[in-house]
């Protein structure tokens, strides 16, 4: 508020994270939420907190409008929503197992990094040989869904072969591009089969430098728009909640003192079978 010079009462409707997640932190947001809401007069708005990061693409080009396709890539979600409107979303894709962001931080641990391990592998594998040991891609076939434990499994089985001997930006750049390959073609191609010109990422994984840069590639290949919004609004962030909460407030939706929390709820309806 004093950064913005603007004061509480300035403040025309407050948007807070509800679902999903630990009930316990957001028990203690959405009572914050409400408080504040109540102090001012002002409305309230529940958001869903993947739809959040749906909208960390508008943050980054207010321009953007559905349709669109959107990789959403974290540490609990790994998904290839179909955004046909904003309230309106199809899921394309999904992981049957690990979320990539879970992958990066247990491969993280084995290899001796530190939680989360994300940004940890992102800055040493830049010094490394993508090349130098072949992790598998898992393809699943022509689906869209992706599948991150075996990859986890191989590389559990190559540290506990190798002791040590490959130097370790090699061997997390080789596992970086296992990750990056999948996720950057099942996306290019969901965008495709949607029929739509533009790809965003969202997430706390589209952080990741080598990501960004295999799919600004494989954008420009096929004529496709890549929106990708800087580091931190990739992170779980307020803007990208209040972005989310603004459009409920602009269309006058607005929820009840009584807002309740919910530890899952999901947000699109699925065209996977």
């Amino acid at each position: 508020l004093a950064q913005a010079g603007v004061l509480l009462r300035d403040i025309e409707g407050f948007a807070v994270t509800n679902r999903p997640g630990l009930i316990g932190a957001l028990v203690v947001g959405v009572s914050a939420a409400k408080a504040y809401a109540m102090a001012v007069g002002r409305p309230l708005v529940g958001v869903h907190h993947l739809e959040g990061h749906l909208y960390s693409g508008r943050l980054a080009e207010p321009t953007l409008e559905p349709p669109f396709v959107c990789l959403l890539v974290s540490g609990g979600n790994t998904e290839l929503l179909h955004v046909r409107q904003y309230g309106d979303y199809e899921t394309l894709g999904r992981t049957r197992d690990d979320a990539a962001g879970e992958c990066f931080d247990k491969c993280g641990r084995m290899l001796g990094l530190a939680y989360p391990a994300g940004p940890e592998i992102d800055r040493i594998a830049i010094d490394g040989n993508p090349a130098a040991v072949r992790f598998p891609r898992s393809t699943l076939g022509g689906s869209l869904d992706f599948s991150f434990s075996g990859l986890k499994t191989s590389v559990q089985r190559f540290v506990e072969k190798d002791v040590g001997r490959t130097p370790l930006a090699d061997v997390l750049a080789s596992f970086q591009a296992a990750v990056v390959d999948v996720l950057a073609e099942k996306s290019v191609r969901a965008a495709r089969q949607a029929g739509v010109e533009t790809l965003v990422l969202a997430g706390g994984v589209a952080a990741n430098s080598c990501l960004r840069r295999e799919l600004s590639v494989k954008c420009g290949d096929v004529g496709l728009r890549l929106v990708v919004p800087k580091p931190d609004l990739c992170t779980d962030n307020a803007a990208m909640i209040a972005a989310a909460g603004h459009r409920r407030l602009a269309a006058g939706e607005t929820d009840m003192p009584w807002l309740d929390t919910f530890a899952s709820e999901p947000l699109a309806r699925s065209a996977v079978v």
